[in-house]
């Protein structure tokens, strides 16, 4: 398939900056996966559309405050870094700009002096690998000075690191949040379990390459990245005695998704996991384990909204999206959602 087979325009207006209060405000479109027809609701909606014995799965990741400016010492030239993943030893692969000014050795201060590194190799992708010295716990200096690492389209300050958290984030390493988790409160979920629904927390680390342009013009051509994942002993067992029951597996964002596919063997049954996946889902792919997807609406020609054709059809999903322009939807990150069912 081509990569511009994934194309439709968007209206800039309609990239949500913000996020809307309540989270669970946003509005919900529900797209029948094998007939197309579109519904419209508000997100607290969904609890009408889950039934009992079906299982919701939740991306716990949390999102690391990843983004630092330093001060370089020997110039006093600003660099920005974006902290990536790391070896648990101080030590983070992060992406600097410009990077002329991060060079091997290169040392830089950051918050008055409160956390330095110093650029210890460059890698062949242009990332780096920087050592980190601070005094008291790493965590705790980088929700002092860092910045969350908003995606490129979102342009307004985020008043509050919190919400580009989902309420049930507690596993730290994201880049990014799990968008389409952003839309629950804690009285929702209350009141999905007590409707007898499950729910499974998984957990895979959002990368920075969720928002990595597709630049193979056939799509099969296009490498995807690699994210950690993990799926405990307790998630497994939920997920496969609702599928034993004859319940709904229902993936809570495109991450959860790939978490799913990436874990369960040709029958759809989970082994606890953790290890990385790549997997890249597109139009053909026969899935294994989830029913339905909770997803917000995605940039034109990403892997995301590939990921949502191969789970309801180009058509319905390219149909649907014309019809959220058309009804003023918000789009991306802070935007609204899709129930496809």
């Amino acid at each position: 398939m081509d990569k511009k087979d994934f194309w439709y325009d968007l209206p800039e207006e309609l990239i949500a900056q913000e996020p809307i209060e309540p989270r669970d405000a946003s509005r919900l479109m529900l797209l029948d996966k094998n007939t197309g027809e579109i519904r419209h609701a508000q997100f607290r909606d969904i609890l009408s559309e889950l039934r009992a014995g079906d299982c919701l799965v939740l991306n716990d990741t949390k999102v690391l405050p990843a983004r630092l400016y330093g001060i370089k010492e020997e110039t006093g030239a600003r660099v920005e870094f974006l902290l990536l993943k790391t070896d648990g030893n101080d030590e983070w692969e992060c992406v600097c700009g410009p990077g002329k000014r991060a060079k091997e050795g290169a040392r830089f201060t950051f918050g008055d002096g409160i956390l330095h590194c110093e650029v210890v190799r460059v890698l062949e992708n242009g990332n780096r690998i920087a050592r980190f010295e601070y005094d008291g716990v790493f965590y705790e200096v980088l929700d002092r000075i860092g910045e969350m690492p908003l995606p490129h389209y979102i342009t307004h300050e985020l008043k509050d690191k919190d919400r580009y958290q989902t309420v049930y984030a507690r596993e730290r390493g994201s880049a990014a949040a799990p968008t389409a988790g952003l839309h629950f409160t804690p009285e929702l979920l209350s009141q999905i379990e007590q409707s007898g629904v499950k729910i499974a927390r998984v957990t895979l680390h959002v990368g920075l390459g969720t928002f990595r342009p597709v630049k193979a013009e056939k799509i099969e051509d296009h490498v995807m990245h690699s994210e950690f994942y993990t799926v405990s002993e307790e998630a497994a067992r939920l997920i496969n005695e609702t599928k034993a029951a004859g319940g709904r597996i229902i993936a809570v964002g495109t991450t959860c998704c790939r978490t799913l596919e990436s874990a369960a063997d040709e029958n759809g049954r989970l082994e606890p996991k953790a290890e990385n996946t790549s997997i890249f889902i597109y139009p053909g792919y026969r899935f294994k384990c989830i029913d339905a997807l909770i997803t917000n609406f995605h940039l034109p020609e990403s892997t995301l909204i590939m990921l949502v054709s191969a789970l309801a059809g180009r058509e319905n999903v390219l149909n649907a999206y014309a019809e959220a322009i058309r009804e003023r939807y918000r789009f991306f990150s802070f935007g609204d959602a899709m129930f496809i069912s």
